[in-house]
């Protein structure tokens, strides 16, 4: 039986990492004084070579003869899943827990990873990843849930490349540097401000290139090495040498036809240049992958030890017979008992960061036992407040002919409002979302907003017809529409598409929608026939697009007055829309991937090479949304970009300031875009690049200083002749405003 990711067999198997039991004896590896590697060293020097083998599975190091045992592991994309889609298609999974549902424990859930990325708050993402983390750990320390796991499954660092890609709704974006900056405060919130113990762990995934779902399991990503350390590892470096994490997935794919699970730059790149010491696992199901669909060894004997070899130290599998695998490699002597010790040495470090082999109560989170249950907290709820708010993108706001925005609504003036649509009073979960406490919808927020004085009209048989006949009552209609981010799948159909993605029925029933398992065929939204039929009879519509990718809605665009734009999975969906939809909450969140008018703007969807037009940095044609782009009730301006004498040797760096004030009617936050041309370079560069960005309050009538430091090692490119990183003596124009095709001002930096 194949398997799509880890979640499934983490709970398949009771996976599970290290825990100390306080009835064994003082091995030496439990002095928490005592150096890290040879508390490592002791625990291996303890073990069985049969204790080793058995513990290169998801149960981690698991030695009941030593008083160690494991526990769980698990996704943690958007708040911690003890809970949701992916908890209720296991009930469903043959084995001796076949039709047993999985028990459900509440947690904070947030907007799918791109929504998070869509705040543009790097602040923000250290709050929402200290919630998540500290959630963990409470619910770990409590007992709450004998599936409770402290290495977490996130973030999802790679790279939405193309909006067709089935998973985009995991990614924070399209952009290396964008995705990276957002990735590190995350992590650390998760990892939390100890400094001798984590909260929890963070296992990045998935490395690399990893952005086409359909024939994934054999697939090759190919692109040159320039792209390799430019564009596509950058996030990934970034979450580890910014960020602190200290373990990775690697990917189903290949890269250049070198499958990643044996790639020799899991050593090279994450280990030896990165400072990698942690798990290094596979997916779920690689290890067979290796042999049926790259056919890179003739069986899973040789995969197996050839993994190992390249640093995996975690096996994810379902199916595969490993033990014998890992046994037979041995008798071979294709591996050692030494290969054994190094593979397991990543658990073992990231067990003992998370105090999982000190002596019970010895840890700073000990005190959590006890203590109220944080996810009921107004701490808790403020922050999943605070980015849903902040990841609302405000796409259009269209003054009339008296130059009067539609937006915001002022209930004051209205009788009566619309509020039709297939998402109109639902929060859909991520497919790798959790359980969340509690979910607010825009049709239940709105009514709340609005009170008794204001008839809100429904449509409660779903159709265009009672949808339209809704709206041509109201004073203003507010349409949501969007996708499912699990295309409306049953728990049976999800374990069915992910089980057979290699195969053209991983299709979403929907061209549009698309999930793991289905790359999207369309970036047309069905729906928008829903949307011209509301308009032809209330052109006072406002649109709510709820969507996990870009859609090219054109004639959205061209005609609706109003278009408010969020993601899936936050708890407070519909309270952030209705308080942005009123005023109450001037929004600046901003898109996070290039929304093309037409399909036909894409490369092929295999072509990983970003320079024949992909992403704002080489797309050859005009977007319907550039990158960096969202609306808001104010109006700033930009002063001069100073940036110093104009100079910067090449081993420096420049300080560049840009004042920038609210010059409109009401206070609101402004992200203040950073972007490099390069205008005298020997070698091919992108029409631009983002490399700086901050998100500021500025109260109206007031101005805010915006300082970026520009390094001169962020402008150098990699040198494929040298093996290495050039930096070069020319002209770079420095780029501010409110997004990339949006240039406020400018100034010349020269690299001498």
């Amino acid at each position: 039986m194949r398997a799509t990711h880890f979640s499934l067999l983490l709970w398949l198997s009771g996976s599970s990492f290290l825990v100390a039991q306080s009835t064994t004896p003082a091995y030496p590896f439990r002095d928490p004084s005592l150096d890290l590697e040879k508390r490592v060293n002791n625990v291996l020097s303890l073990m069985t070579v049969e204790e080793k083998i058995d513990s290169l599975s998801t149960s981690g190091v698991v030695a009941p003869r030593l008083g160690i045992k494991g526990t769980p592991i698990g996704e943690a994309l958007s708040g911690v899943a003890l809970g949701g889609p992916i908890y209720s298609m296991l009930s469903v999974i043959p084995g001796p827990t076949h039709g047993q549902p999985s028990p459900v424990t509440p947690t904070t859930q947030f907007p799918q990873g791109v929504g998070l990325g869509r705040t543009w708050d790097r602040a923000l993402m250290h709050e929402a990843g200290a919630v998540i983390g500290s959630e963990a750990r409470y619910i770990h320390e409590n007992g709450l849930n004998a599936k409770s796991y402290l290495i977490l499954l996130t973030p999802n660092a790679d790279l939405a490349r193309d909006p067709r890609w089935g998973r985009d709704q995991e990614s924070y974006g399209e952009d290396g540097y964008f995705n990276g900056a957002m990735a590190a405060p995350f992590i650390k919130g998760i990892q939390g401000d100890d400094p001798k113990y984590w909260q929890a762990a963070s296992l990045v995934k998935h490395f690399l290139a990893n952005s086409n779902e359909n024939n994934r399991y054999g697939s090759s990503s190919d692109f040159d090495e320039r792209l390799l350390r430019e564009y596509y590892s950058v996030p990934f470096r970034q979450a580890f040498v910014a960020g602190g994490a200290r373990s990775f997935m690697a990917s189903y794919n290949a890269w250049n036809h070198v499958p990643m699970t044996v790639n020799p730059i899991l050593k090279e790149l994450a280990v030896k240049e990165w400072g990698v010491d942690g798990i290094i696992s596979t997916d779920a199901g690689s290890l067979q992958n290796l042999v049926q669909a790259h056919k890179a060894y003739p069986d899973l004997e040789h995969a197996t030890a050839a993994a190992m070899k390249a640093g995996i130290g975690m096996f994810l599998t379902i199916g595969e017979d490993w033990k014998t695998a890992v046994k037979s490699a041995l008798a071979d002597h294709l591996i050692s008992e030494k290969d054994l010790d190094a593979s397991l040495r990543g658990s073992l470090r990231v067990a003992f960061r998370l105090g999982l082999l000190d002596p019970e109560g010895s840890t700073p989170f000990a005190k959590m036992k006890g203590m109220p249950n944080p996810v009921e907290s107004a701490e808790h709820k403020a922050v999943a407040l605070k980015v849903a708010r902040e990841s609302v993108v405000l796409l259009k706001n269209e003054p009339d002919a008296k130059g009067k925005a539609l937006l915001p609504l002022d209930k004051e003036k209205m009788h009566s409002i619309a509020v039709v649509g297939p998402l109109a009073d639902v929060v859909l979960p991520d497919f790798y979302g959790g359980q969340s406490p509690y979910t607010v919808s825009v049709l239940e927020a709105i009514r709340k907003k609005v009170g008794p004085g204001v008839a809100v009209i429904a449509n409660q048989d779903q159709t265009v017809d009672g949808d339209a006949a809704a709206a041509k009552k109201a004073d203003v209609a507010v349409v949501v529409v969007g996708n499912n981010p699990t295309c409306g799948r049953t728990p049976q159909e999800l374990l069915g598409s992910l089980m057979s993605s290699i195969a053209p029925k991983a299709s979403c029933a929907i061209a549009g929608e698309g999930m793991e398992s289905s790359d999207r065929s369309s970036l047309t939204l069905e729906q928008e026939e829903l949307v011209k039929a509301v308009y032809a009879v209330n052109p006072r519509t406002v649109v709510v697009l709820v969507a996990s990718a870009p859609f090219a809605i054109e004639w959205t665009e061209e005609h609706v007055p109003a278009i408010v734009h969020t993601s899936h999975n936050g708890q407070d969906e519909g309270t952030s829309i209705a308080d942005v939809v009123f005023g109450d909450y001037n929004p600046a969140g901003r898109l996070v991937q290039t929304w093309v008018k037409s399909i036909d703007q894409l490369p092929p969807m295999t072509d990983y090479n970003i320079r024949h037009g992909r992403t704002y940095m080489y797309l050859k044609s005009e977007p319907l949304y550039p990158f960096g782009f969202g609306l808001s009730y104010t109006t700033f301006k930009y002063g001069a970009v100073d940036c110093g004498g104009g100079t910067m040797a090449k081993a420096g760096s420049v300080t560049c300031t840009v004042d920038v004030t609210n010059s409109g009617a009401i206070d609101g936050d402004e992200v203040v875009e950073m972007y490099v041309r390069h205008l005298g370079s020997k070698v091919e560069r992108s029409i631009k690049e983002l490399k700086g960005f901050e998100r500021v309050t500025i109260p109206h009538g007031e101005t805010r200083k915006v300082t970026f430091v520009l390094k001169a090692s962020e402008l150098a490119y990699w040198d494929e002749g040298t093996d290495g990183w050039r930096v070069e003596a020319e002209p770079v124009e420095v780029q501010v405003g409110g997004s990339s095709a949006d240039v406020k001002a400018k100034a010349t930096v020269r690299v001498e």
